[in-house]
């Protein structure tokens, strides 16, 4: 049974994601991971406390004792796992709106699991459950200090003094998620004046949506503009992503973001990791610095198992990521950070505006669509509308995630999500309306479907 997407098991909550298959996974999970502790948290939804038992219940059952550390971003679980050398389980679906929960598994040292130990896991799913002895079943303790020690490993991570001495403000929007517990104490500890907005712990997602896309930040550039911040940092649902807002209270891409961290860190012969709708700034970056690009899936879980083989080779991976803002620095923790990435990007504001850092990289737009379809029929009818697009076309094909067509001065992707009912466009051009073009066109073809 395949279960596992490009970042774990997703769905709407008592819909396609019931409590009763929560507990049938972390079964499996917990037989496969073969340890006596494990490790679980959760981001803020409304049906985490649900699935979060039904998980402890499901861990429990076969044996484990269940380190609950309540409501945390997915990397402060990280660190918790690596610092415990316990695995982990996420109660999260990050980005997805609030209807939506899922989960994520985390090794032992504190990076989620790769594929061949995720198949293993749905290979257990497929077996049943391997219950324990009444006598030998786990129990559950809590753990409250799981955020204040995440935060101190932070502090210890970043270059502190560099984003001290440059005493900036920024403007928080943790989107009602879990980084609302600790991105803003992060950045005061940091030396940085603080602002927030949409920093409530909220399930429900009242100020925004989860996604921070720039259709949803319109608070927080207002809020960047006129506090003089010197830079916005929005979070998704679990804060394992940055997206950022620059001093004029302008958006962003991600992918200028990643080209402007990866411009920093990448040197000959190194390998930076992304996925196959990596923006042509970051391939210019690679390029200038004579490193090599290895693409892959969307989504952290290959992005990680690439880094891992990469690694193994002998070959140095200082970034992955991609432009959602998940952008991982191996050197640190094989992990998505947001909080860590955000420092991260404050270091190169600390020497330079973060609209000038920007300007580095925006000699190219992006334009992306979500089609949405209503069962496997409308799905199937739209992936057979995106191959005969491409089959028609004359530009060059990739077919490693979905079908990417690269046209030279452009290129255009269109895949399923792996997480939602959607099926996604992107498109990329040095001319607005050239990308604009080529998405509405795929979109077009996909809605006649």
């Amino acid at each position: 049974m395949k279960v596992f997407g490009s970042s774990g098991v997703r769905g709407v909550a008592n819909d396609d994601l019931l409590p009763r298959f929560v507990m049938q996974v972390t079964q499996a999970a917990g037989a496969e991971l073969g340890v006596g502790r494990v490790a679980l948290a959760r981001d803020t939804r409304l049906t985490g406390p649900m699935f979060a038992d039904a998980a402890a219940s499901g861990l429990e059952s076969v044996g484990c004792t269940v380190d609950r550390l309540g409501i945390a971003p997915t990397p402060a679980l990280q660190a918790y796992c690596e610092r415990e050398s316990v695995p982990g389980v996420m109660i999260t679906a990050s980005h997805n709106p609030p209807e939506y929960n899922g989960i994520k598994l985390v090794g032992e040292s504190g990076v989620e699991l790769t594929q061949d130990r995720l198949e293993r896991v749905e290979d257990r799913l497929d077996a049943g459950p391997e219950l324990a002895d009444w006598s030998e079943v786990g129990d559950s303790r809590s753990v409250e200090t799981a955020r204040e020690t995440y935060r101190e490993q932070l502090l210890a991570a970043v270059p502190r003094q560099r984003i001290a001495d440059a005493e900036l403000t920024v403007a928080i929007d943790p989107g009602h998620g879990a980084g609302a517990l600790t991105s803003p104490d992060f950045f005061r500890e940091l030396g940085c004046r603080v602002v927030t907005v949409n920093a409530q712990p909220d399930g429900r997602f009242p100020g925004r949506k989860p996604e921070p896309i720039a259709d949803h930040l319109a608070d927080l550039a207002r809020l960047t503009r006129t506090s003089d911040a010197d830079l916005g940092i929005a979070h998704d649902g679990d804060a394992d992503r940055a997206i950022f807002i620059d001093e004029t209270g302008t958006f962003i891409e991600g992918d200028a973001a990643l080209a402007a961290l990866a411009a920093a860190e990448l040197g000959d012969d190194d390998v930076a990791v992304s996925a196959v709708n990596a923006s042509q700034r970051l391939v210019d970056v690679v390029e200038d610095a004579g490193a090599d690009l290895r693409l892959t899936p969307i989504g952290s879980t290959y992005l990680i198992t690439a880094i891992r083989e990469l690694q193994e080779r002998g070959r140095r991976v200082p970034i992955a990521g991609e432009g959602n803002g998940g952008i991982i620095f191996p050197g640190y923790r094989i992990a998505r950070d947001g909080a860590y990435t955000a420092a991260r990007f404050c270091a190169l504001v600390a020497d330079r505006p973060a609209s000038d850092i920007a300007a580095d990289y925006d000699d190219y737009y992006n334009v992306r669509h979500d089609i949405s379809y209503e069962g496997k029929e409308q799905r199937d009818a739209m992936l057979d509308a995106i191959e005969e697009t491409a089959e028609e076309s004359t530009a060059d094909l990739d077919t490693t995630d979905g079908y990417r067509l690269d046209y030279g001065d452009a290129w255009v992707l269109a895949r399923p999500s792996g997480t939602e009912p959607l099926v996604r466009v992107y498109a990329e051009a040095r001319a607005e309306s050239r990308a604009r073009e080529l998405a509405d066109e795929m979109a077009a073809a996909i809605e006649d479907a």
